[in-house]
């Protein structure tokens, strides 16, 4: 029986065919690998995913912080949610629960309650001094200041000096506080006890704009008054102290305990003694977040408002500036009021990412 010999043409057009597979699939892989190359040059930073959830209590200018702090971090490449507005107790609750990523509002010691209510230091993480070195105080006109010698919270122990704040006939000085929920209204409460002016001075509260413009009519109207200032506010644009007010010193320094061990050297500027402890404005995040994000926690321990620009910012709100898109255009304005320096924190922000990178590779 003789053998079939293959065919020679069929086997030719067999290699031919065999040759023409492998090289697609070579040249697929190549393709592969340079699209897979090219998709990792081009790959969005990871930082560029992440939406920021930000709130601030209904007190607007810390809308104003707010603002400032998220043009910031989309200059970062993050994304960022329309700021909540609810109020102090449940900001921190809602960062230690991850439902918010990051707030203007630790004032701090005021908040420290507040803090550690919601979880402390293992849940929450304060950055950074936003708006550092803000005084609190009492002031009181300087026109009656003058005339009967006050100088000293102290004295209106005496009824007849405490008559002289009298607004609503009732024979005690009406002292314009804070809002309840604040927490400075805690401090104000606990120095009326300590100075054992409960009997003679009334903790005026409410809605501290309303009251102090009330404060300001009377004051207008050549009357005395009695009223708790802090700085990042337009009463000191309004009110000049040592020209139209007076602040007055406090005997000694008792604050509630939440606060601290927190002595004279802690709540005095250039040796005179105010009662309330220089107050620091920080961000407070939840600390998940922060530690997923370097380059936005090195944001926010850089960036800083000065007190000036805050009560500046403060006087455009009072005098009908208030809605939404005038505080974004505020923030804007600033940002562009002080570029070199916004510049140079992003910068350093930025390399937060590099020396990210060189960490990851050495391990």
């Amino acid at each position: 029986m003789s053998r079939k010999l293959p065919d020679i043409k069929s086997f030719s057009i067999n290699q031919t065919q065999m040759k023409q597979k492998y090289l697609k699939i070579f040249l697929g892989t190549i393709l592969t690998s340079l699209l897979i190359i090219f998709t990792s040059c081009q790959q969005v930073p990871d930082n560029q995913t992440v939406t920021i959830r930000s709130a601030n209590s209904t007190f607007i200018q810390e809308l104003f912080q707010t603002e400032v702090v998220n043009i910031g971090l989309e200059k970062l490449g993050y994304k960022i949610k329309k700021p909540k507005q609810i109020e102090y107790p449940a900001i921190y609750i809602s960062l230690a629960n991850g439902d918010l990523d990051y707030s203007v509002v630790y004032y701090e010691p005021q908040h420290n309650e507040f803090f550690e209510n919601a979880g402390g230091q293992e849940k929450l993480e304060k950055v950074g001094k936003l708006t550092p070195d803000g005084v609190q105080r009492y002031e009181i006109d300087k026109k009656t200041a003058d005339k009967y010698n006050i100088t000293n919270l102290q004295q209106l122990k005496n009824p007849e000096i405490a008559k002289l704040f009298d607004s609503d006939g009732d024979g005690k000085a009406n002292l314009v506080g804070c809002n309840p929920g604040w927490s400075c209204e805690l401090t104000i409460n606990h120095h009326l006890k300590a100075y054992e002016l409960e009997d003679t001075v009334e903790h005026n509260q409410g809605q501290y704009e309303i009251l102090l413009a009330d404060a300001m009519t009377r004051y207008q109207e050549g009357k005395p008054i009695l009223y708790y200032a802090y700085d990042t506010h337009w009463i000191s644009t309004k009110l000049k102290p040592g020209k139209d007010v007076v602040w007055l010193e406090v005997p000694f320094t008792p604050l509630p305990k939440e606060m601290g061990n927190l002595t004279e050297k802690d709540t005095s500027l250039d040796g005179k003694n105010f009662g309330f402890q220089i107050m620091q404005q920080r961000i407070v995040a939840n600390k998940k977040f922060l530690k997923n994000n370097p380059v936005a926690k090195r944001w926010f321990e850089l960036v800083q408002i000065p007190v000036a620009d805050m009560s500046e910012e403060s006087l455009r709100i009072k005098e009908g500036e208030d809605q939404p898109e005038d505080i974004l255009r505020h923030a804007q304005e600033w940002i562009k009021n002080n570029q070199e320096k916004c510049d140079s924190w992003l910068e350093k922000a930025r390399q937060e990412t590099d020396s990210l990178d060189i960490s990851n590779n050495k391990k």
